[in-house]
């Protein structure tokens, strides 16, 4: 069996493009505020801050750094997503995975980890180390997804489905980080999807590292979801989204 890192190895080392492609489902969130300016709302953002498993930097399309005055710094271990990076205005761009920060003790004044623990072998690890790399009175941000995040979209690719994630998830977070931080606040994101059609379903699940859906599979998607809009007016998918913080 594969584990989360070499799941995100497989899936992210290459492209940015299934990242994309999976970040593009909440554009049919119920909450007019999307996920990334809700957090930038609520980020530790003063002085230098790290960005660990920055992904595609989608998060600094809503946020500008610049004009806090914060000294960026976006790490990612995957080759695709550093050059993807390389085009946020202003910020350093280091290819470094979680656990394993080239930065000595006490770098930062913060630390942003969206959405990458659960790929993670050991998130425990992951912790210690964004503790180590931050100074005394550091701020953390990570997210997490609930159990039942999107459960109905994983239910119909259930299948085919060969996503591997950890056990850091929105149940378990706040013990996760009360391991290695203090005064940790686990907030809520208060939105669903409303998803009008197949397609966004379907490019969904081609970004999830499954094999690609058969003939009869996709149409069996296409008339499940087709029949969800006509009789609700959209496909709905619960979205259970947490931003934590906590201090050094």
């Amino acid at each position: 069996m594969t584990t989360p890192a070499a799941h995100a190895l497989a899936q992210y080392a290459s492209t940015a493009g299934n990242l994309s492609a999976g970040i593009a489902i909440y554009e049919h969130g119920t909450n007019p505020q999307d996920w990334y300016s809700w957090v930038g709302e609520r980020l530790p953002l003063d002085g230098d801050v790290i960005e660990v498993g920055a992904g595609t930097g989608a998060l600094w399309s809503r946020v500008d750094h610049r004009a806090r005055g914060v000294r960026l710094t976006l790490a990612d271990f995957s080759p695709a997503m550093c050059e993807r990076l390389s085009s946020v205005p202003g910020a350093t761009v280091v290819r470094a995975g979680a656990t394993e920060l080239p930065f000595p003790d006490g770098s930062f004044d913060g630390l942003i980890a969206n959405h990458m623990l659960y790929h993670l072998d050991d998130p425990a690890a992951g912790l210690r180390e964004f503790a180590r790399v931050l100074r005394p009175g550091g701020r953390l941000a990570v997210s997490a997804n609930g159990r039942d995040h999107l459960a109905e979209l994983m239910e119909l690719g259930a299948r085919t489905r060969t996503t591997v994630l950890n056990d850091f998830t929105a149940e378990t977070a706040e013990e996760f980080v009360g391991g290695s931080f203090r005064d940790v606040v686990v907030r809520r994101y208060p939105s669903d999807l409303a998803i009008p059609g197949p397609e966004p379903v379907l490019r969904y699940l081609a970004s999830q590292g499954r094999p690609p859906l058969t003939t009869e599979e996709e149409a069996a998607v296409r008339k499940f979801v087709d029949e969800r809009v006509a009789a609700d007016g959209a496909f709905r998918v619960r979205q259970h989204a947490i931003l934590v913080t906590a201090t050094r």
